[in-house]
């Protein structure tokens, strides 16, 4: 039997006998208490015993948290979503994270990203919302976590981190961060500084065979990436009155990352055996900053209007030269220089109200303009072929500039209705419109229309079990790297993949049941859900091919389903007397189907395997002042694949761990240790190329067989408040 399905069963008996066990309560300071909303309340009181630093270790050690900091708007995520930073706009969900009851303006400086910058000490209490309403800035997550702060006429407080990462390598990289959070009058503020390691040694190894199994070459690989991401954030409130209240968020970070991968080949079907070495030089820029606001005003009769906006920039600039090394001699035969730059402005407005005894009613409009602007340089060694200094003195193959711009409206009403103290209806249409318009290598403009709704059903069974299910359909932001000529990353074969304008947004109608039960005295959480997803206009790979060369990009190949189911276990073993160990897990299992452009046969969806599989353990020792625990999170193995025009791509990965030992010691500081990918896990991947034609026409020309690894990783991070 598998490993993972030895352990999946043994955490599964363990909450099958604590069903039927959980009988002492968790010894706290103050309990968490469930009102007649299913909302959940936890007092700052209850964590005080643990001693957190951050928000995030509040969260941590809140059963079934991670049911609630996985739910988004479309969740169980896959083709045809909109959920995260690159959803269509900004939209009615988000990462479900709201700080003092109101989402913070922003795609990549959201409410979640707060959570390790806001010291615990500022936390009053912290909300696990498991109804509907009006109220909410979010919508349509299972779960909506609510962070309030302390409310004081002047408070403040600063807290910081020191750490310095040890790779195996032997590298030693410094990071920190430190943040601002307070109160002044009327006016709240964070401001956080943060320059986080994200230093990579990768180590691989390939080996090549020929289809009567004949060995080929072996390569290996060895790839180093430098990055210290800067990142730099602003979040200011300002409350008028007891009626008006605005808020400002900034955010600005700096990620280059450079990376050099040296690669040394075995020619093992000649004779002598011959041996090759060529190296990657990587040039990277990436540069991001983001501008958020909003104004709220409440009526006299409790409604509310609040218009906010986004503005963002993105631009990542990337520059590969391949150098073959004979000797001490070098020889550059690849240049691919490849810039984008990606824009979007939101604005958005609305307007809520109650009307009757049990019913709310949300109207509002979108407006969001989304810009591209590519360009590709693709320079090769071509005996004989004029060269350019442009194109690192190579001869010039394609030079591509485009952009792309979009420019959408999306109407919305949202209808919430408590049908009786047990039961809700969440009720939501929206009605979108789009221009796309590209411009440069090819000139196209095209409209799009689409009507969205979405039914959230909600019945609390009991105090303790809730049923949920949910009837949405979603249009996925297109990816518009895809409407023009790019970069391939992962295949030092491929310099260069197709860009496709007559892509179209993938949809989906997706349908979702969820069954919640809650054990008293917050001894633990179970939670179950099933999910089937309809997909129309799924994205793949198609074919371009050109009388000269077999291309392929990404279009849309056709209608899909996916479907699948997951249970997430929280518990504290209370029932033999260690409430301080919390137990988590969670497992997935998805199937999906799609027919192949190349083969015309059913398939699974493009990196869709069969599924994940999760287990954490914490352990809070209060008297002695320390906590320790792990995260093992692994994938059911096989099935996960990418087929391409003259390729296939098999995926597999290693479970993945991380173990920690917090402490807190000298000066009150909080003393962490932790050790990431300790026994070296592997992600390999089985590629089998076909020549002479597509995967369906050609003949297979070898299967490469390759594996890598990022080693381990050790750090010790020093936390303090003051």
């Amino acid at each position: 039997m598998p490993s993972f399905l030895i352990r999946f069963r043994a955490v599964t008996a363990i909450i099958l006998v604590a069903a039927g066990m959980l009988l002492n309560p968790v010894t706290a300071l103050s309990q968490p208490l469930t009102d007649d909303n299913s909302t959940v309340t936890y007092p700052a009181e209850f964590f005080a015993q643990y001693e957190p630093f951050s928000v995030n270790d509040m969260l941590d050690r809140i059963p079934g948290i991670n049911v609630a900091r996985q739910g988004g708007g479309n969740s169980n995520g896959g083709p045809g979503s909109s959920s995260g930073s690159n959803r269509r706009g900004l939209g009615l969900g988000g990462d479900q994270i709201l700080i003092n009851g109101r989402r913070v303006t922003g795609k990549e400086n959201e409410g979640n990203s707060q959570l390790s910058r806001i010291p615990a000490n500022q936390v009053q209490y912290i909300e696990i919302i498991r109804g509907t309403s009006e109220d909410l800035d979010v919508r349509g997550g299972n779960q909506v976590i609510n962070i309030v702060l302390l409310e004081a006429e002047s408070r403040s407080s600063i807290a910081y981190e020191l750490n310095t990462d040890h790779y195996h390598d032997g590298e030693f990289k410094p990071g920190g961060k430190i943040s601002l959070t307070g109160q002044r009058g009327k006016l709240d503020y964070l401001l956080s500084v943060e320059s986080e390691p994200r230093w990579e040694y990768r180590v691989g190894s390939e080996f090549s065979l020929l289809p009567d199994g004949t060995a080929n070459d072996t390569v290996r690989r060895l790839n180093t990436r430098d990055s210290q991401p800067l990142n730099l954030s602003t979040n200011l409130g300002y409350q008028f009155g007891d009626k008006d209240i605005v808020h400002f968020n900034v955010q600005y970070k700096d990620s280059d990352a450079p990376s050099i991968e040296e690669r040394s080949i075995i020619d093992q079907l000649s004779s002598p055996v011959s041996y090759g070495f060529e190296f990657d030089d990587t040039a990277n820029s990436n540069e991001f900053w983001e501008i958020g606001g909003d104004y709220e005003h409440t009526f006299a009769n409790g409604a509310r209007w609040k218009t906010l906006f986004i503005s963002n920039k993105k631009e990542d600039a990337s520059l590969r030269e391949r150098f073959e090394v004979n000797g001490n001699d070098s020889t550059k035969d690849l240049f691919l220089g490849n810039f984008n730059r990606y824009q979007e402005r939101i604005g958005r407005t609305s307007y809520s109200f109650s009307f009757g005894q049990n019913q709310g009613l949300e109207l509002g409009i979108e407006r969001a303009q989304t810009i591209l602007d590519s360009s590709l340089q693709l320079g090769l060694l071509r005996s004989g072929g004029a060269t350019s200094a442009a194109f690192g003195g190579l001869t010039p193959i394609t030079n591509s500039n485009a952009s792309v711009e979009e420019i959408r409206y999306e109407s919305f009403l949202v209808h919430n209705w408590q049908l009786n103290e047990r039961m809700s209806l969440e009720s939501t249409l929206i009605v979108e419109t789009s221009e796309i318009a590209q411009s440069g290598d090819v000139s196209k403009r095209r409209d799009f229309d689409f009507i969205r709704p979405k039914v959230d059903y909600r019945f609390d069974i009991t105090p303790a079990v809730q049923f949920r299910a949910t009837v949405e359909k979603d249009v996925a932001q297109l990816s518009f790297n895809d409407f023009t000529a790019n970069i391939s990353g992962s295949d030092d074969d491929q310099d260069a993949i197709a860009g496709n304008p007559d892509l179209r947004q993938s949809q989906s109608w997706r349908y979702t049941m969820n069954l919640e039960y809650r054990f008293n005295n917050d001894n633990g959480v179970i939670s179950s859900s099933m999910f089937f997803h309809d997909l129309e206009d799924v994205i793949d790979k198609i074919d371009v091919s050109t009388g000269s060369s077999i291309l392929s990009a990404n279009g849309n190949i056709g209608d899909g389903e996916r479907y699948g189911m997951s249970v997430d276990a929280s518990l504290r073993l209370g029932f033999i007397g260690l409430p301080e160990i919390l137990v988590t897990s969670r497992f997935d299992a998805e199937d999906s189907s799609v027919t192949d452009p190349f083969l015309g046969i059913d398939r699974r969806l493009s990196h869709q395997g069969r599924g994940n599989y999760s287990l954490g353990f914490r352990h809070d020792v209060p008297a002695r002042k320390l906590n320790y625990g792990f995260t093992y999170r692994g994938s059911i193995k096989d099935n996960n694949k990418v087929f391409d025009i003259d390729k296939i791509e098999a995926y597999n990965t290693d479970a993945f761990v991380i173990m920690f030992l917090e402490v807190q010691g000298w000066a009150g500081l909080t003393y962490r240790f932790e050790a990431t990918n300790p026994h070296e896990s592997e992600r390999c991947r089985i590629r089998s190329r076909y020549v002479g034609g597509t995967i369906a026409t050609g003949t297979l020309n070898e299967i490469e067989n390759s594996c890598s690894h990022t080693g381990e990783k050790y750090a010790i991070k020093i936390r303090g408040t003051f």
